[in-house]
């Protein structure tokens, strides 16, 4: 990965109305480097990408592609910035290798070096097989993957794909998340890859920032996000005994530091405050039970959403709460 930064923002921000799209964003991705921008559909991702892409104006700050401001200089952006949208559109009555032609005259290449990339590019996505079949009658998959080639013939610096795995059988996206990789790893091309399908991500991202409600709330390494969990009081851990009776669950329930627990198939999910391991086994190995099951889950990509997403949550009622003139626990007392 390069130490460069290819894209930053500064205090990025898009109000539309009364609501705030993207509320100050400030990121940067490193040259080389696969960052993946995760969050539910609503939470300001796509209107970040399209505010980098100089498709829509910010309210406040700047966003920078290469150094080069995406606002006043989009057309500069758009040259050395490739982009693959979640249903990627070619005109349906050209095949495939027309439809690679066409975006190749686009970007001023004609003749025998453009046939040959056209080649190169179709055998690297796999879709030779299929470069005279109309796009019409090509499935998601085969979409998406002509789609990268479809990016490359340009052959951008930065690559954007906003949700490119949506729709893909499991595996279509096993072959797509390794083409991304490539595009990395192989080429040394800087890919921002939004998305909410957190496991997918997970196998090919460097980095990853959570987005919620237009705020970047968290960002960095999977791992490096687990740990800084862990330290603030935030562990998840995943228990099953036999046998599983009331007595086992009570002593679970009443163990100090518990915030929730849920069951999942034939184990319970327990989110607490602190490590409960050794309790938990100490209490299951005097009282004779059989330990079937015992991990802490502290470094999944799905429990690290989804505890920086409620955090967030918890933090945007406290500021609703005190606007309002209330405290978490009840209205706020005026001095007479």
């Amino acid at each position: 990965m390069g130490e460069n930064t290819m894209i930053a923002t500064r205090g990025l921000t898009k109000v539309y109305g009364e609501k705030v799209a993207v509320n100050h964003l400030d990121l940067s991705i490193n040259e080389g480097e696969i960052f993946g921008l995760l969050g539910p559909n609503g939470a300001g991702k796509t209107t970040t990408i399209l505010m980098l892409l100089g498709l829509t104006e910010p309210t406040l700050g700047e966003a920078t592609i290469n150094g080069i401001d995406c606002t006043r200089n989009s057309i500069q952006v758009k040259r050395i910035t490739g982009y693959l949208p979640d249903n990627v559109g070619f005109y349906p009555d050209m095949t495939g290798r027309e439809n690679l032609r066409f975006t190749g005259r686009l970007n001023g290449l004609d003749g025998k070096k453009m046939e040959s990339k056209i080649d190169d590019l179709l055998e690297r996505v796999g879709m030779t097989y299929a470069q005279h079949q109309k796009t019409g009658t090509y499935s998601k998959g085969m979409r998406q993957r002509l789609g990268i080639a479809d990016v490359l013939m340009k052959d951008p610096k930065v690559i954007i794909m906003d949700e490119p795995t949506l729709g893909l059988d499991p595996e279509g996206m096993r072959e797509f998340l390794t083409l991304i990789k490539q595009l990395s790893v192989e080429d040394g091309r800087t890919v921002l890859v939004s998305s909410h399908q957190l496991y997918q991500i997970q196998q090919i991202c460097d980095r990853v920032g959570i987005f919620v409600s237009g705020s970047l709330v968290a960002a960095g390494k999977i791992e490096d996000l687990g740990r800084q969990l862990a330290k603030e009081g935030h562990y998840t851990l995943e228990v099953a005994a036999y046998p599983c009776d009331d007595r086992f669950l009570g002593f679970i329930h009443n163990m100090t530091g518990v915030t929730g627990i849920e069951k999942e198939g034939d184990k319970f999910v327990v989110h607490s405050s602190r490590d409960l391991r050794k309790e938990i086994t100490g209490f299951l190995g005097t009282n004779r039970y059989t330990l079937l099951h015992l991990r802490q889950k502290g470094g999944d990509l799905d429990e690290i959403y989804r505890c920086y997403f409620e955090k967030a949550g918890q933090d945007e009622k406290h500021e609703q709460e005190n606007k309002n003139g209330k405290h978490i626990f009840g209205t706020k007392q005026t001095k007479k």
